[in-house]
């Protein structure tokens, strides 16, 4: 359990997006969540504030920007807002799940980039640091001008794995994107092999599996990803292997925003298992045999210790 120096200056909030990984991180730190009011007006203005003092205290704000993503984006901005209205010494953001991530670049002509305007529109609100978890891409750490640690879930994915004992296992991208991602996962897969599903994107969420480059034959895939939205690039990919003489196919993500019609896909016999972490709160209702969701708790909760106790965030992936 983390012993802290300065324990009384350290303060726990948390927005509505993900209360069950919230509380489960107040347990692992030893530290009760604040009290805060939230509420809408009748026509959905929302209404926040902090119940006790901050004023010169460190602050972390737990909130994912999942579905309903402009809701809980600005429910964290107007906390922000509200922390730095009362005289926090530091306002950090903890974002397991950062939304808007994918339009990080133009793509084509009059495109908006809003992974740089949200990065923009927390730093206006007011925010000293954030802490995120398996951005889409790297570079999203660049578009914030204040300090940003990036964590991994990855450690907890792969001592589940490990725990599973799997053979013969060949770590697979479902896209050239995920390269580096997958690469890395491998490495500490025991060096497993790599293959790449090579794939031509028509449209957003509308992906055309082409082929895979590696050998798969006989092995135990897994697909690393991190996140599934509509799962139809991942089930495809999962398809293919199959086709190509795959023996078993796992899903490996970190963020799971389900958007339909993702669990049909997910649940329809092509996977062993499908596991995710609780970046992302999943409704009982859309649970399935197949899914497996991991805690990522301890490891922000170790995270938020190592930031408050100024000590090195990066030597936890070591």
């Amino acid at each position: 359990m983390p012993s802290f120096n300065d324990n009384n200056r350290l303060r726990l909030l948390s927005g509505s997006a993900n209360m069950e990984l919230s509380n489960e991180v107040s347990r692992y730190l030893g530290i009760d969540l604040g009290p805060m009011v939230r509420k809408q007006f009748a026509d959905g203005e929302l209404y926040i504030q902090i119940q006790e003092s901050i004023r010169g205290c460190d602050v972390y704000l737990l909130q994912p920007t999942c579905r309903p993503v402009n809701d809980h984006l600005m429910e964290l901005l107007t906390m922000i807002d509200a922390c730095r209205r009362a005289s926090a010494r530091q306002i950090t953001a903890v974002i397991p799940y950062y939304g808007y991530a994918r339009a990080d670049r133009k793509t084509a002509g009059r495109e908006s980039i809003t992974a740089k305007l949200v990065a923009n529109l927390i730093t206006k609100a007011g925010a000293s640091r954030i802490l995120a978890m398996d951005l889409h891409s790297a570079q999203i750490q660049g578009y914030f001008d204040i300090p940003m640690d990036h964590v991994y879930g990855s450690p907890v994915l792969l001592d589940y794995l490990h725990s599973k004992e799997l053979s013969d296992i060949v770590v697979v991208s479902p896209d050239v994107g995920g390269v580096a991602r997958a690469r890395a996962f491998a490495k500490k897969l025991g060096d497993a092999p790599l293959a790449i599903i090579d794939k031509r994107r028509q449209a957003h969420n509308v992906a055309e599996v082409m082929n895979v480059i590696g050998d798969v034959r006989g092995k135990t895939a897994v697909l690393v990803d991190d996140m599934i939205d509509t799962a139809g690039t991942i089930t495809e990919g999962a398809r293919l292997l199959r086709k190509e003489g795959a023996r078993q196919v796992y899903a490996c993500v970190t963020h799971p925003v389900l958007s339909p019609p993702a669990i049909e896909r997910l649940s329809s016999g092509i996977f062993e298992e499908v596991i995710v972490t609780n970046t992302i709160p999943i409704a009982e209702e859309d649970r399935f045999p197949e899914l497996t969701i991991l805690s990522v708790a301890n490891l922000l909760g170790e995270a938020i210790w190592r930031i408050h106790e100024d000590s090195s965030v990066s030597s936890m992936f070591r």
